[in-house]
């Protein structure tokens, strides 16, 4: 183990001996039943899943360096097609591995020199003519002659899939990547993310749905899903988190306008970002506090953004002078921070600092996206960061202390939308940071918190091939163009699912079941393993008419809160025709309506007759209905 010993030393050296021990709880895991085992014949594929910049870096690199060790030799780290992320990724491993030959894009030449000696990083990005280039320099090193070749994929969901699944052809970043799969006798292709999505959506022929994952729970001290987005009821009363600031629902349509001033939900972001600032600096002695502001995709809001908050600083900084009302709002801040932060430095202290940076100019404002390449590490200053896209996924913001998020969309995608929670991380102050936002969008994010962990929880717990993805009505789990659509199943929430072609025999075994249950209109049961086995016994003479493990998967997908409990509804003695398209009376699908947000399965014992159009022997026909506005996705 010289490679990976290596490594945790160099961790515990450069971070602390927590990481390297949570790292190792993730190599033990997937070491021995993946790698170590691995028969240097075959192809596959897993996944490495943490949650939103969790420490995923750290803990591919130990995969890498256990890897090592057990006759890989020659690895690849794909990184998004952004300069930034690369160089971030190749000075970790440079950092971190120094066993290893560690390329940058332009090493071809350490490369060849090299001559495997020691095994390879290649660390590049998801760039067409970096792929390009370096599949004809590994062809051409004549290498991978009987070797191996182990990819690690970063973000993986992001560029990596098939975007022309539905035109019956092949997208151009997923194709040199498949080509760089096959140069090897074997390989070993490990997805990283915190968005897996759309590859559990991902046909398993394609190569790219993982056969395992791995999830790594995050380190001590990170802010994530829960702490910004869950929600508590407490008496009966919905407790919103409380680094949670509403702001208006249109503030947007204001900050588009250039004449306009400020709105208020920006007045205050701004105000706690500078009593922040002042807290980080002058009692943490920190180098850096980050104020991201994500408006929405559009390049021209961005800048009419960054102008205008230019002039407000200024128009504060003279307010300040004249004791304005501005003083005011930063009173507010200060007072809504000491709530969750009772040490902080004191106001005045706070409101000199303050004063102080304004009169310097020393607050930068950077707008980050296509137009605007920036270098910046954000490891010092005081930063206000203004972007979309540029800074949805992969980017790291030390010490984000205040967020402004106001970017909507007509049919929201869960990965995306969760790539946008920046405010996740370590080095956050919980007690100063704050997230400004409006009441719908904080919804949006609760229900996508409640939908991952959910996912999370699934994965734990059950087999990933039988996985299914639950949201809500409106909220769909990734871009259409990467899934295929012929082999895409959707189950709908708050509709009534039941076969038309019933068989009659497991009458008995299920008679014997639900023979302790009353008359009583609905029964409220809390084991849902017996709602599965009653699922479980009730067949169809057509395939697909009544797919029941489908059904049993998306019991399973549901969280926890959804588990403890179902309604079950009983009747016997129904003299219902046999292919009349229907089922329930209207007494029962109205009692079954009642229950908006929980599994209601409603059992008729036929009788069975033949004039009927049935065997002449009774049977049970299930009626099943998830909760509403539910969607259950799934691949074949």
């Amino acid at each position: 183990m010289q490679h990976y010993n290596n490594y945790i030393k160099l961790i515990e050296q450069n971070f602390s001996k927590g990481i390297a021990k949570d790292i190792d709880r993730s190599v033990t895991a997937i070491l021995p039943n993946h790698i170590a085992c691995f028969d240097f014949n075959s192809h596959r594929t897993g996944l490495l899943l943490g949650n939103v910049q969790s420490g995923k870096t750290g803990h591919m690199l130990g995969v890498i360096a256990s890897a090592a060790d057990h006759h890989f030799d020659l690895f690849i780290i794909l990184t998004t097609d952004n300069v930034r992320l690369q160089k971030q990724t190749l000075a970790r491993a440079l950092n971190s591995l120094d066993t290893f030959c560690i390329c940058d894009e332009s090493d071809d030449i350490r490369f060849i020199k090299n001559e495997m000696r020691r095994p390879v990083i290649l660390v590049l990005k998801k760039n067409s003519k970096t792929l390009s280039s370096w599949y004809n320099n590994l062809i051409s090193s004549k290498f991978l002659l009987g070797r191996a070749i182990f990819i690690v994929d970063d973000e993986s969901d992001a560029a990596s899939l098939n975007t022309k699944v539905n035109k019956k052809n092949i997208s151009t970043i997923n194709n040199k990547i498949s080509e760089i799969r096959k140069l090897g006798n074997s390989s070993f292709y490990l997805q990283v993310t915190a968005t897996p999505q759309s590859l559990f959506l991902q046909s398993a022929l394609t190569g790219y749905r993982p056969e395992f994952v791995h999830y790594f729970q995050p380190g001590e001290g990170y802010l994530g899903g829960d702490f910004f987005y869950r929600v508590q009821d407490i008496n009966d009363e919905i407790i919103v988190p409380y680094p949670i600031q509403y702001t208006g629902e249109e503030e947007l349509k204001d900050l588009r306008i250039e004449e306009s001033h400020l709105p208020e939900g920006m007045q205050m972001a701004i105000a706690s970002f500078l009593i922040a600032s002042a807290h980080l600096f002058l009692v943490d002695n920190k180098k850096s506090c980050s104020f991201l502001i994500h408006p929405s995709v559009s390049i021209s809001d961005h800048e009419i953004i960054a102008n205008k908050i230019s002039e407000s600083l200024n128009d504060l900084l003279y307010a300040i002078r004249n004791e304005d009302l501005f003083k005011d709002s930063l009173k507010y801040a200060w007072g809504n921070l000491v709530k969750t932060k009772p040490d902080i430095l004191n106001f005045n202290k706070c409101y000199e600092f303050i004063l102080n940076i304004l009169e310097n100019q020393k607050i930068n404002i950077i707008t980050v996206n296509s137009n605007n390449t920036y270098k910046d590490d954000f490891e010092e200053g005081i930063n206000i960061i203004i972007g979309g896209n540029a800074i949805g996924r992969g980017v790291t913001f030390p010490n984000l202390q205040t967020t402004y998020y106001c970017r909507k969309s007509k049919k929201p995608q869960a990965d995306t939308y969760w790539q946008h929670s920046r405010a996740f991380g370590y080095d956050r102050d919980p007690g100063l940071v704050r997230v400004f936002l409006p009441p719908s969008l904080f919804k949006l994010f609760s229900e996508l918190n409640y939908a991952n962990s959910a996912m999370i929880e699934y994965i734990q717990n059950n087999d990933i091939n039988n996985i299914n993805l639950v949201y809500p009505k409106g909220i769909t789990p990734t871009r259409n163009n990467i899934i295929d659509k012929t082999k895409l199943n959707i189950i709908v929430g708050g509709v009534n699912h039941f076969p038309s072609f019933s068989q009659e025999k497991n009458t008995s075994k299920i008679d014997n079941i639900l023979s302790s249950f009353d008359d009583k209109e609905f029964h409220e049961i809390t084991d849902i393993d017996l709602l599965k086995e009653i699922i479980q016994y009730c067949d169809s003479d057509v395939k697909n008419d009544w797919p029941k493990e489908k059904y049993i998967d998306c019991i399973n997908s549901l969280a926890d809160e959804d588990k403890e409990k179902a309604i079950l509804i009983i009747r016997k003695d129904r003299n219902i025709g046999k292919n009349t398209g229907t089922l329930l009376s209207p007494t029962d699908r109205k009692l079954g309506d009642k229950f908006h947000n929980i599994i209601v399965l409603t059992m008729y014992r036929v009788l069975g007759g033949v004039d009927k159009g049935w065997n002449g022997k009774p049977l049970w026909i299930p009626n099943i209905k998830f909760p509403k506005d539910k969607f259950f996705y799934n691949v074949d």
